[in-house]
């Protein structure tokens, strides 16, 4: 089986870049499921319903998230009711949403995902790695593959959860800083890892902003509007190659395929 996990989906150019490109790499690269972080989806901020229903019909099957999660109002209520979407597991129980789920579809195994979040220089969140060890062994249960985004900010802490779910998940990849990391490996007991796997959006940015408001704003300090940018849209991603009757990775494929202007 082969997964598709494409990184933080920003904006408009990014929502194009998957309804252009992912049809496209399901056909060419035998792609049998797609997952993608979509919290900068609306307007480089959080979630829509709108964006929601964009990214589930070209093709992504599940939506992670981060902390960006909430800074659309109407997600509160589009995560209640799309099982597909994610906040991650290990938000306070009462928060909206769910942090995983199983996905059955006709002809694979089922496939679970588990959305976390970080906690060195994130906001204040509940221990990933008791969340994610008793996730893991619950999900275990119902299916031997299963994926994980780790939306983080401090390398260390994504390859330490990579260490510490070595052999109990198919994959743990890390979301959230939009520059793709080149440490993509299979652990030694079968898990692909890498620290971050990109952004899908304009890579003629900061982080997907207009530069020269980020400019702006380092240089004078004082508020800017960061419109998102429109420059070299590229999808970033991990192509992850999974045995279907033990779950173990067999590799991990990072990739950056550019949208054409035209498309």
């Amino acid at each position: 089986m082969r997964i598709l996990f494409i990184g933080d989906v920003v904006g408009k150019p990014g929502r194009r870049a998957v309804a252009t490109l992912v049809p496209r790499l399901l056909q060419e690269r035998d792609i049998d499921f797609v997952i993608a972080n979509g919290e900068n989806s609306a307007h480089g901020a959080g979630l829509t319903g709108s964006t929601v229903d964009a990214l589930l019909a070209s093709g992504v099957e599940v939506i992670t998230s981060g902390d960006h999660v909430w800074d659309q109002k109407e997600v509160y209520e589009v995560i209640e009711r799309e099982p597909r979407l994610l906040r991650p597991l290990n938000f306070p129980a009462a928060a909206p949403g769910r942090g995983s789920t199983v996905v059955q579809r006709e002809g694979l195994p089922p496939i679970g995902v588990i959305n976390l979040i970080g906690r060195v220089f994130m906001p204040n969140s509940d221990c990933p790695f008791r969340a994610a060890e008793a996730e893991v062994a619950r999900l275990r249960k119902q299916t031997s593959i299963i994926f994980v985004d780790l939306h983080a900010e401090a390398t260390s802490e994504k390859i330490a959860m990579g260490r510490f779910l070595d052999g109990k998940v198919s994959a743990v990849v890390g979301t959230h800083t939009h520059v793709a990391t080149a440490d993509e490996k299979v652990l030694p007991k079968g898990t692909a890892y890498i620290s971050d796997v990109g952004m899908c959006g304009p890579h003629d940015s900061v982080l997907g902003r207009d530069v020269d408001a980020v400019l702006r704003r380092f240089l004078t300090q004082l508020p800017q509007k960061m419109e998102v940018a429109e420059g070299d849209v590229a999808l970033c991603g991990v192509i992850v190659d999974v045995d279907e009757n033990t779950g173990r990775a067999r590799s991990i494929e990072r990739i950056r395929v550019p949208c054409d202007k035209d498309e």
